[in-house]
């Protein structure tokens, strides 16, 4: 049995999500700072991070986890990596190297992520309905 089932994948990702939420939100000028982003484009991704992780985590936790609900945060994760690629496009000329790489790597696990998810989504049973 493969690691990367969709709970484990989604436990991963609300993980990720949570401290995402805390680095950007607590630590926002630092954050800023490292990565060459305005301030509230570093507490907007943080904030968008809570929401993430709690539905996640939902999902996980339910005994038959709901295909609707995988598929939709797995459009978000690409959502979200859209929006890392455009986030570079627009700011990569005040970026550090630091930022470029780490919101591209980032786009990159979250991409792995949104695979995953889907997979796992697709490997669940059809809903009966009565």
């Amino acid at each position: 049995m493969s690691f990367f089932n969709l709970k484990n994948t989604l436990i991963i990702d609300a993980i990720t999500c949570a401290v995402l939420f805390v680095t950007c939100v607590f630590a926002t000028a630092t954050v800023a700072a490292l990565l060459g982003l305005p301030s509230e484009v570093v507490t907007v991704a943080g904030w968008i991070g809570l929401p993430s992780a709690l539905l996640m985590l939902y999902v996980s936790s339910q005994k038959m986890p709901s295909k609707g609900l995988a598929n939709l945060i797995a459009v978000g994760n690409l959502g979200w990596v859209a929006a890392s690629l455009a986030i570079i496009a627009v700011f990569a000329g005040q970026m550090t190297w630091l930022g470029i790489v780490v919101v591209a790597v980032q786009a990159a696990v979250v991409l792995d992520l949104a695979i995953f998810e889907v997979k796992g989504a697709a490997a669940l049973p059809r809903a009966v309905t009565v």
